[in-house]
């Protein structure tokens, strides 16, 4: 069976704004185990970090650390917490679903809701479900993760802190004996701030009784000095103002002479400004004559229209050129082909090689028609005389056939042999039309140079005209001399700037020594010095009104001092009051000192009855705690460590199987944290009363642990969830079913949650 809790569990996370989430809300979680299972970034450490912000507000935005805040919104959001038995008598689907939506008009009687907005407005809501747990005992206690595990931070002092909490008073006495502690300690401390000490209130008493008797005692001596006071302050007023007519004189002197000095430094450095300036402007001139001498004289005096003019010119002349040079190799090339073709005609038509192949060609003609003529009439006629001595006209047709095939074959051969060349005639036509536009190119190409010669004479002619003669008719040569040109005027420009910027410096500063001159004089007049006068003499007036002023400083400074001293003593004796007030203010110094000590009497008494309850109580539950927890590490270790104890000393200390003593520290990094684990089961198991509905929640504090201690650990985490509700947050599958194996092995519910 499930042990039923009277006391609320937490049930739903509604987050309006925090970290990642928005409008979102987590749940339902059962009153006892919980596991919230959700990959790396799923935001478990948010939720868990979410609770503790809305019941203990929300860290403030420090440094580097992660606050969950998101970008231009306030962090905000609810914890709804309900009661086991209201919600196991109804089967509130539809309630569940209305406090999920965080509406509170929506929410059934038994639902109990925490909000918190901004820290500065509070928690709200049902406050007192929190009022039983303050923040550093939920983070020690309530709030665990890996890095926790690692520690418990004043062991006793949080044991003695959660097992008196439940002792059924209004506060654990614990606090309690903290406070008489401090209260203690506030009515014995020598701290200017304590007002209730007892060592401070018997030291004020006697000195407000001292106070008392030498307020009488100076009453005569106040009165004899008044007298004198009045008779020294007409004599004090005039050394005032001897004073301060020898302070203005002094001062003018001393304002006389920085002036002049800052006159004569000016001067100086005027005089240097003067001198750099005309030796600037010498150098201008000279600079400027050495470049006008780089160049031809009309050169370096044109003006930019006519630079621009001459460029122009310049241009046009260019452009003729390029036009001449363009003829000329055209008709460099046309020539160059003609002669080319010309050439290659000769090549080709050689006249010894054509008469001898003419000359075989008629032999061979001349063979063939001589030949075969005579072969033919010489085979025609022996058969046509055969055919007519034997009368066959077969053999008298064929031997005629043959012979007059044989003169018409002479007669055709006759012909063609007398016949005219053409091809002969062709190729002579071809070789002499070659020649002729070869000369024809020849005589333009001439033509072209004999042109381009002449514009380059005009050229060169014209150069000379405008003064670029040194160019020697090349137009790139002109172009760098008005290049050239151009730039030594621009610098012969910036040289006239600096001349006459140079000149007028040394104008103004001329101008200013004149005005420094006039200046000296009327200084040296207004504090009354001759004109001509120079530093050592107002040095001189000055020594001498200083010698001076000392002597009247002296026997002011009596003066001051012994009206100081009087004045001191008159300001006493106008609070001559104060006696009465010294009275009265012993009388209650008195009264409180008696007060503090009847109180610090009342404190003593209640420190050792505290105390002593203290140890009654640790001595009946604080064995219980370490019996707990030893029960639960031999749990988690399978009986590798069977015992939690205290020394002598107050220090935490392990037992193993066989009895050998370890102390935190020495042990491995699983074994510390499943032996912190188990103490804080135990502490939480046996103060029951604190903290009852707030939840337990782990982030992933199994991770260091082997799969048999795993499982040690799941019962141990499952025998805590029967008396509270337990929360866990994990990444790791195994996790979740080692804890839900646990839970089944032991007839307890688990409620699995997936991100």
């Amino acid at each position: 069976m499930v042990e039923h809790r009277s006391h609320p569990y937490l049930q739903y996370l509604r987050i309006e704004r925090f970290g990642r989430f928005t409008d979102h809300t987590v749940g339902p979680f059962g009153p006892n185990l919980n596991i919230v299972l959700g990959g790396n970034e799923a935001g478990k450490t948010t939720l868990a970090s979410f609770v503790g912000g809305v019941l203990f507000g929300w860290e403030e935005a420090r440094g580097n650390r992660n606050t969950y805040k998101p970008v231009g919104a306030d962090r905000a959001g609810s914890l709804f917490f309900a009661v086991p038995e209201a919600l196991e008598e109804k089967s509130s689907a539809a309630d569940a679903g209305r406090a999920a939506r965080g509406d509170g008009t929506g929410a059934p009687p038994e639902t109990f809701v925490l909000f918190r907005g901004r820290n500065a407005d509070g928690l709200q809501g049902d406050v007192g479900l929190a009022a039983d747990i303050d923040r550093d005992t939920f983070r020690m206690m309530f709030s665990l993760n890996s890095d926790e595990l690692r520690g418990l931070r004043n062991t006793t002092d949080t044991t003695a802190k959660l097992l008196t909490a439940g002792a059924g008073t209004g506060s654990s006495p614990a606090h309690a004996l903290a406070h008489v502690n401090e209260r203690l300690a506030a009515f014995t401390s020598r701290a200017a701030s304590a007002e209730q000490s007892i060592p401070r209130l018997a030291a004020l008493k006697n000195e407000l009784r001292h106070a008392q008797q030498e307020a009488s005692d100076q009453a005569d001596q106040w009165r004899a000095q008044d007298r004198e006071l009045h008779e020294l302050e007409p004599e004090r007023e005039a050394m005032a103002q001897r004073v301060d007519e020898s302070n203005r004189f002094i001062e003018n002197l001393t304002a006389a002479k920085s002036a002049l000095e800052a006159l004569n430094a000016e001067q100086e450095k005027l005089q240097e400004e003067i001198d750099t300036a005309r030796a600037a402007e010498a150098d201008a001139r000279n600079h400027a004559r050495n470049r006008q001498a780089r160049v031809p004289r009309p050169l370096a005096q044109i003006t930019a229209a006519e630079d621009r003019a001459l460029r122009d010119r310049l241009d046009a002349l260019g452009a003729r050129e390029a036009r001449q040079a363009h003829s000329v190799e055209v008709a460099r090339a046309n020539y160059a082909s003609s002669t080319a073709v010309y050439e290659a005609l000769l090549e080709t038509d050689n006249a010894a090689s054509d008469r001898r192949r003419a000359r075989s060609k008629r032999s061979m003609q001349t063979a063939f028609l001589v030949v075969v003529p005579t072969v033919l009439f010489l085979l025609g006629v022996p058969l046509f005389i055969m055919g007519r001595d034997r009368g066959s006209l077969s053999y008298m047709a064929i031997g005629a056939a043959l012979s007059v095939f044989a003169g018409l074959l002479a007669l055709g051969g006759f012909v063609t042999l007398f016949r005219p060349d053409k091809e002969g005639t062709a190729r002579k036509q071809r070789f002499d039309d070659a020649h002729w536009v070869m000369v024809q190119d020849k005589k333009k190409l001439e033509a072209c140079q004999g042109a381009e010669a002449d514009l380059a004479r005009e050229v060169e002619a014209e150069l000379v005209e405008v003064g670029l003669g040194a160019a020697a008719g090349s137009l790139r040569q002109a172009r760098m001399l008005l290049d050239e040109a151009q730039e030594v005027r621009t610098a012969v420009a910036l040289d006239d700037q600096r001349q006459q910027a140079a000149a007028a410096r040394a104008v103004r500063a001329e101008q200013r020594l004149r005005e420094i001159a006039a200046e000296k004089a009327v200084l040296l007049e207004r504090v009354g010095l001759e004109v001509d006068s120079d530093l050592a003499a107002i040095d001189e007036e000055l020594e001498h009104r200083a010698r001076q002023r000392t002597g009247l400083l002296e026997t002011f400074e009596s003066m001051n001092r012994r009206s100081g001293e009087l004045a001191s003593a008159l300001a006493q004796a106008r609070c001559e009051q104060d006696y009465d007030r010294c009275k009265l203010e012993t009388q209650q110094v008195s009264t409180r000192l008696d007060e503090a000590k009847t109180d610090f009497a009342r404190l003593l008494l209640a420190k050792r009855m505290l105390e002593a309850a203290i140890a009654t109580w640790e001595s009946k539950r604080q064995p219980e705690v370490y019996a707990k927890a030893s029960r639960l590490l031999a749990l988690m270790t399978e009986g590798r460590w069977t015992e939690v104890a205290l020394t002598a000393e107050g220090t935490l200390e392990v037992v193993d199987a066989v009895k050998c003593r370890r102390a935190p520290v020495h042990l491995s990094l699983g074994t510390c944290q499943q032996l912190y684990l188990a103490l804080r089961i135990a502490l939480l198991t046996s103060a029951d009363n604190v903290g009852r509905a707030i939840p337990i929640l782990a982030d992933d504090i199994l991770v260091n642990f082997d799969e048999r201690r795993r499982a040690g650990a799941a019962r141990a985490l499952v025998e805590l969830a029967e008396t509270r509700q337990v929360i866990l947050f994990t990444c790791h599958e195994d996790v979740a079913r080692a804890l839900k194996k646990a839970a089944k092995q032991q007839g307890r519910p688990a409620a699995l949650i997936d991100l």
